[in-house]
């Protein structure tokens, strides 16, 4: 058993090496990463850095301002995209690979499918998106297989509600939201009656901050009555979807990240779920839930994953931040103790601010210790996102995006550590902060004491502790003592171990040769039922001592 490591990429940021940055820039002036930019020399770096899976982001065809009309692909109105490239959640066809990342767009599935299989010879899995919630406005797909109907086609659009409907609609209403229509083209935007927005907003004027580029998808919950469901018959929906997950799975890919998962109904998951890994039995399921209410229902719905957003990655923003006491760690991983394997750890994705930035730590350095408590406290898997591992800071002013503190998902870009790590220009900084990733991932994969022994938290007999975390792992033949400081200065901590810790990890009391993972360095430490054990910890860093 091992230990699962993501590593998430923006697929059209990863490889482009173009530094024009351009704010607002179209694909030839900005430039975009392709598929085959991952060639097996990138690959096998990733996997060295202790990587498992690879979660491509963005691999589906999603609406865009880049015309590839010639190319037969229907081109989308600029009035319902978001930026140049277009959000990879409003998707235009399921069946599909963007073409933004194709050397040769006529072969982009060809190139994916390569690309897949590059992957696994590199020795790791692929993940990718499954958007289930709501799909581009101008949804239309010209690659689906000819048995398969199309989302809307058969639709009764005079009901605002129909179980057997794919959209939901605002019968005699014309879409009429906050801005332009016409957005620079001779003829504007039009969509009569009007659909429903993505993000539950069902009227015909979606506003700003309104997911207004997507339109919702229908499985059976009638939101106009009170959000009844009608499961039976199956809505058409769940069918065409479940298709969908079984075309992409066909193609070799190992796990799909489904995207607002709790935005759909847990009924639709177990259906779907259980049709696909009857057939694909190792397929992982991962879900995009935040409501800490509902995770149970969703993993008894086939999820293997959940993202633990609300509960560590919120408590540990805090303490990276000094706004929280790392006593806090403890009661966020008991929250979810039942369902502990099934809780996915991260500190940054596409959706939340780089460490780095302003508007988070300003120094990607500062999350070390969080960073070696969330991959090496218990046995669930850890995610991290591509530009993490060197600081990246975030806090460029793209286009659409923004300077947010977040690397854009909308705007043609370059990622400035990304781009000098591939030319080997990284700083002094960004290179140690790299090899302590490096360290603390490939720890998290082959240690038995991390991928698959007993944890032991240590702070409830350590309270005088509000800057420092400590825990014990304990595997076949090994254990590990660690202890994270996340404070700003060096600390002098005395770790009391309990007997109960003793008796509960079947330790023997006894001097031992201990050996830091992080720095290599080595000493002896004496371990006794209720006393103490005194180490010394950098500053924004951690001790990881191996016992023999």
């Amino acid at each position: 058993m091992e230990k699962i490591v993501i590593y998430q990429i923006f697929t059209r940021l990863y490889g482009n090496k173009n530094e024009t940055r351009k704010q607002g820039g179209t694909i030839e002036e900005n430039g975009c990463g392709k598929l085959n930019d991952f060639t097996p020399a990138v690959l096998k770096r990733i996997s060295q850095m202790g990587v498992s899976h690879v979660w491509y982001t963005g691999v589906i065809r999603h609406a865009t301002m880049t015309d590839y009309s010639a190319y037969g692909i229907p081109r989308q109105h600029p009035a319902v995209v978001k930026g140049r490239a277009g959000s990879p959640y409003a998707i235009t066809d399921y069946y599909d690979v963007d073409p933004d990342l194709a050397v040769d767009v006529d072969q982009r599935m060809q190139e994916f499918e390569q690309l897949v299989e590059r992957t696994h010879k590199a020795g790791m899995k692929v993940v990718i998106d499954f958007v289930p919630n709501h799909v581009a406005r101008q949804y239309k797909s010209i690659c689906k297989p000819r048995r398969v109907k199309d989302l809307g086609d058969g639709d009764n659009s005079e009901m605002g509600f129909d179980p057997q409907n794919n959209f939901y609609y605002c019968p005699g209403q014309r879409f009429s939201p906050y801005f332009d229509l016409y957005h620079g083209e001779q003829e504007p935007y039009t969509e009569e009656p009007a659909k429903a927005t993505g993000n539950d907003c069902f009227n015909n004027a979606p506003g700003q901050n309104d997911w207004y580029e997507t339109v919702k998808l229908n499985y059976g919950v009638d939101y106009y009555a009170g959000r009844v469901g009608h499961f039976d018959p199956v809505p058409d929906t769940w069918q065409k979807m479940t298709d969908i997950l079984l075309f992409w799975a066909a193609k070799g890919i190992d796990g799909v990240r489904c995207d607002m998962a709790e935005m759909v109904p847990a009924e639709f998951w177990a259906y779907a779920t259980a049709k696909v890994k009857a057939k694909y039995p190792e397929l992982l399921f991962i879900g995009e839930v935040y409501n800490p209410g509902e995770y149970r229902h969703y993993i008894a719905s086939g999820f293997d994953y959940l993202y633990d957003k609300v509960g560590m990655y919120d408590t540990m923003f805090q303490i990276i931040r000094g706004q929280q006491s790392t006593q806090a760690i403890t009661g966020a991983w008991q929250a979810t103790d039942d369902i502990r394997q099934h809780m996915l750890y991260f500190l940054e994705n596409h959706d939340e601010l780089r460490i780095g930035s302003d508007f988070f730590a300003a120094d990607g350095r500062k999350a070390v210790p969080a960073l070696v408590v969330n991959a090496l406290m218990q046995q669930n898997p850890f995610m991290l996102y591509a530009g993490q591992e060197y600081g990246e800071h975030g806090m460029d002013q793209e286009g659409f995006s923004g300077r947010d503190g977040r690397t854009t998902i909308f705007d043609y870009w370059s990622v400035d550590t990304l781009t000098r790590a591939a030319k080997k220009q990284l700083t002094a900084d960004e290179q140690a902060l790299y090899d302590i990733y490096k360290k603390v991932l490939t720890i998290a994969r082959k240690e038995k004491a991390v991928a698959e022994g007993l944890c032991y938290d240590l702070m409830y007999v350590n309270q005088q502790y509000h800057c420092q975390y400590m825990f014990m792992r304990k595997g076949k033949g090994s254990v590990l003592l660690v202890v994270a400081n996340f404070d700003d200065t060096e600390a002098a901590v005395d770790v009391f171990i309990p007997a109960h810790a003793f008796d509960f990890m079947q330790l023997r009391q006894k001097p031992y040769a201990a050996t830091d993972l992080l720095s290599g360095s080595t000493t002896e430490l004496t371990l006794k039922a209720d006393a103490t054990v005194s180490i010394v910890v950098p500053a924004r860093n951690a001790v990881i001592y191996k016992l023999k």
